[in-house]
């Protein structure tokens, strides 16, 4: 129901010339919007900048499927402004509300670990990458983009729950890391039983 609307949307900046990495470019100026109206407590400011963030994320894509394709490169500046702006708003939750804090802390540790599972595989077959950029294999996760948009318009949203809401996050994000390094493990297993 969204990708019709983003597809036309594309289809008509692609036509006249706006590129995805302009689009990721845009995307993450509006993403540190996110952060400073978050850290400032102007949280209906910071919900609706989350939101046109996470459409402009949507349109990138849509604008590089157009034409040539993705590129690697593309993908990556995409995944870099992806992983600023998340670890960045919940650095900006954390400034502006001190007891949201340690739950913070634990949730950019989930992001470390995720992020470490997910490349330290990825790394040594990464001519095999989808056009995308992400790895073929370890892809699939439980704390993904839907629930990243869900979640953090929850918090902004209704910050007198953002405790809470971290540390459920934060529990999401752990289940995800393990099981990425299950996936990990069985793919090893089911490839070289002798060495495991």
């Amino acid at each position: 129901m969204v990708e019709v609307p983003l597809t036309r949307m594309a289809v008509f900046l692609d036509g006249r010339g706006v590129t995805a990495v302009a689009l990721t470019t845009a995307g993450f100026g509006v993403g540190l919007g996110v952060c400073a109206a978050a850290a400032t407590e102007r949280w209906s400011l910071a919900l609706v900048l989350w939101l046109g963030n996470r459409i402009i994320d949507g349109l990138d894509g849509a604008v590089a499927r157009q034409g040539s394709g993705p590129t690697r490169f593309g993908a990556f500046i995409d995944l870099m402004a992806d992983f600023a702006v998340y670890g960045g708003v919940v650095a900006a939750v954390a400034y502006a509300l001190p007891e949201t804090r340690l739950a913070a802390v634990v949730v950019i540790w989930m992001y470390y670990l995720n992020g470490a599972a997910y490349l330290a595989w990825s790394a040594p077959t990464s001519g095999q990458a989808d056009p995308d950029g992400s790895s073929p294999e370890l892809r699939a996760g439980l704390a993904e983009g839907a629930e990243t948009i869900v979640v953090y318009a929850l918090i902004l949203a209704r910050p007198d729950w953002a405790v809470e809401l971290l540390w459920i996050w934060a529990a999401v994000v752990a289940i995800s890391v393990t099981l990425r390094i299950l996936r990990a493990a069985r793919i090893h297993h089911d490839r070289w039983p002798s060495r495991s």
